[in-house]
């Protein structure tokens, strides 16, 4: 008997057939079976109405000249079109003539195009409100807010140093060394200086065993991030949880630290699931936008790694329209012999020479030395993907093949979206 299962990818979804007999397990999270009773914008308009650990957001902002309002950038799922209306309105509400500026949280990644901040808020923003896009590079763009806990220079956007009130939006899901995504990551590494994130995301951390998906106490990397996020006096956070369909489920507010954690929780309990190990993992990247580039994609990866055996073979979809998403990312692993001599050289780098993009190389190179790794996308250079020591297939049915010649027809285990979930 045939199994269907629909792989997301870029903005659409792939039809797959197998033999159910071949599959051990889906392990999807529920997130696709909770139905909130509300609608998105009632999700969050109820939860800025009744903030957790703060005071509302008006009020807050009652008497403030300038507002900074964090908001994550274009490879972030956030529904900022519905979100930033409704934060806005709270802000204006009690204070009409507010100056806000809605600061882009690109952290290290490439600027935000005009079109994407378009699709992202709707031109009614794009085109009546003050919007920045974050330069880490930027150095005379950078103030000085202190020592981090792990030793390393706090240096973040001076506009964080200029606002009466600083707030963040942003949206929840595990992420595979911070422990979680949201909170305390809008300011460390979202408008933070490139030689702080350097820092933050060196090997050491990065090996850390605690530095890993669903784990938050003991992480040096979240350590790192909320001392950063008290020190520049982020005041108030809006976070939401969305399904696959990029739906807000779940929204909180408030506090720092204590609405995220309830976040976390809600998060927890929706996305945990326990590994089911097998030769054959089938997983993607949640489709677009994280699937745009190869950087990104290596966050699913992570939850495949957790179910492969070793010498096994994980099968990845992903668009990867945008290709790597990083030349030192690329290189990192292209310029090496091999996927062993990369990560015995990235292993080996102290904090303070720590190399742009080199977490994420670290990270993959990690998983292929465990495994082979095969990328399904007719969206990318092929070349691209062998160069960084994996395969490529145009078709899921090519890379199973591929994968059977391998392993042999072997059991699979299915992911169909590795960045939603927590594998234990």
């Amino acid at each position: 008997m045939l199994m269907k299962i629909n792989f997301p990818y870029g903005k659409t979804k792939i039809p797959f057939e197998i033999e159910d007999s071949r599959i051990s397990a889906i392990l999807a999270s529920k997130a696709e079976e909770y139905k909130p009773a509300l609608s998105e914008t009632e999700l969050i308009k109820q939860a800025l109405e009744s903030p957790i650990g703060s005071e509302r957001l008006s009020v807050l902002a009652k008497d403030a000249k300038k507002v900074i309002v964090i908001s994550s950038d274009h490879t972030r799922p956030v529904p900022s079109r519905i979100t930033m209306p409704v934060i806005l309105s709270e802000l204006r509400s009690l204070n009409k003539d507010v100056d806000i500026t809605i600061l882009i949280a690109t952290g290290m990644h490439r600027a935000t195009t005009h079109d994407e901040l378009v699709d992202k808020y709707g031109k009614n923003i794009v085109e009546n409100e003050k919007i920045v896009v974050h330069n880490a590079y930027i150095d005379e763009d950078m103030i000085h807010l202190g020592t981090l806990p792990s030793g390393g220079e706090l240096w973040v956007n001076k506009l964080v140093g200029e606002a009466d009130l600083l707030i963040s939006e942003g949206f929840i899901e595990p992420h595979f060394f911070a422990g979680f995504s949201g909170g305390r990551k809008s300011v460390l590494p979202g408008v933070a200086s490139k030689k702080t994130v350097l820092w933050n995301h060196n090997a050491r951390f990065i090996a850390h065993n605690n530095a890993r998906a669903g784990s938050i106490g003991g992480n040096p990397i979240h350590e790192d991030m909320l001392f950063a996020a008290k020190a520049a006096k982020l005041s108030f956070i809006l976070n939401v949880v969305i399904d696959s369909d990029k739906k807000v489920i779940a929204a909180f507010s408030g506090n720092l630290e204590e609405a995220h954690a309830k976040g976390c929780e809600f998060v927890s309990g929706l996305a945990q699931v326990n590994a089911v190990i097998n030769p054959i993992v089938m997983v993607t990247n949640g489709g677009y936008p994280l699937d745009q580039n190869m950087y990104q994609t290596v966050k699913g990866l992570t939850a495949a790694e957790a179910c492969v055996e070793k010498d096994g073979v994980i099968i990845m979809v992903s668009s990867c329209s945008d290709g790597h998403g990083g030349e030192f990312f690329y290189k990192l692993l292209a310029e090496e012999k091999s996927a062993e001599d990369a990560k015995s050289h990235i292993d080996s780098v102290p904090p303070s020479d720590t190399q742009f993009d080199q977490w994420e190389a670290q990270i993959l190179a990690r998983i292929l030395t465990k495994c082979t790794v095969i990328i399904v996308s007719k969206d990318c250079d092929p070349k691209m993907i062998t160069d960084m020591h994996m395969l490529h297939a145009m078709t899921i049915e090519e890379a199973l093949e591929k994968a059977e010649s391998i392993v042999g027809k072997e059991r699979i285990t299915v992911i169909p979206d590795g960045v939603a979930v927590i594998v234990k």
